[in-house]
């Protein structure tokens, strides 16, 4: 009896859902409940967090794609894409009992008050920059991060490397090199010692001192008001770039890049990079 309730209570839920021309955020949940519930989609069933790690991450990286390409459209998109692994992922935790969409809201409202006291507060701000000094310090505060190292290992490990090595520069910024031209020296060190592994064909010391390099060159962006992971990626388009103007030379004299000298295809490179 109480099956043949579920079930019939699920198909007036899909009814409802099919007969509006306009959905929002309250039916976005209820077609998740749908989805995992008995008589769902057995993909969707069969989902748990690690499961949807990946999918969470792609996700991601394709809002950031939208902004970056400035289409409103594409966003629109991802954002919904985005919101559905945020409840896809509090699903879970209410079939579990532990919590669910409700909560996750509660939290982040009253985290969001909490942290703007000059907003809800009587604390006074002069900019931003103050703000978010503020923030770190009420952030540090909730979570007891007592010292240096535990705001240091706060940052997660699992943000891209250049990324996480410039927030870490950023946060012990006080044991740091005092202008750009001392990073420059150390750099310079940097390489050398690089050099020197490479010579001596230890991989071992070849990683850490690459490691080493990196990481000064993170400081080095930072100290010229560079984001190290933004300066990556356009560094990396534009190769990419350059690279298809290279090839199409290539191929428009009936060859393949793959059939060129390292010379031949110097040559075309520098033309390309000194052209208009």
């Amino acid at each position: 009896m109480n099956s043949q309730f579920t079930e019939q209570k699920r198909k007036e839920r899909i009814s409802y859902l099919l007969a509006k021309e306009r959905y929002d955020y309250e039916d976005l949940l209820l077609i998740v409940k749908i989805l995992r519930g008995e008589g769902g989609c057995p993909w969707d069933m069969e989902q748990d967090h690690k499961s949807l790690r990946k999918d969470f991450i792609e996700e991601t990286y394709e809002v950031i794609e939208a902004i970056d390409t400035e289409s409103v459209k594409l966003l629109r998109e991802e954002l919904g894409d985005v919101l559905l692994q945020v409840v896809f992922h509090a699903d879970i935790e209410r079939e579990a009992g532990t919590f669910d969409m409700s909560d996750v809201s509660n939290d982040i409202c009253a985290k969001l008050i909490h942290r703007h006291p000059h907003v809800f507060g009587e604390v006074s701000v002069k900019d931003s920059a103050e703000v978010l000094d503020n923030w770190d310090k009420i952030k540090g505060e909730e979570k007891q991060r007592n010292t240096l190292t535990d705001k240091l290992r706060s940052i997660p490990p699992m943000l891209p490397a250049l990324m996480r090595a410039q927030k870490v520069g950023k946060k012990a910024s006080f044991f740091d090199f005092e202008t750009a031209d001392l990073v420059f020296d150390k750099l310079y060190e940097e390489i050398e010692e690089l050099r020197e592994a490479a010579q001596n064909k230890s991989l071992e010391d070849v990683k850490e001192e690459m490691g080493d390099l990196l990481l000064t060159v993170t400081s080095l962006a930072r100290k010229l008001g560079v984001d190290s992971e933004e300066a990556l990626f356009g560094a990396t388009n534009k190769f990419i770039d350059r690279f298809e103007k290279v090839e199409n030379a290539v191929l428009s004299n009936g060859d393949r890049v793959e059939n060129m000298t390292m010379e031949q295809l110097d040559a075309i490179w520098d033309k390309v990079k000194h052209s208009k």
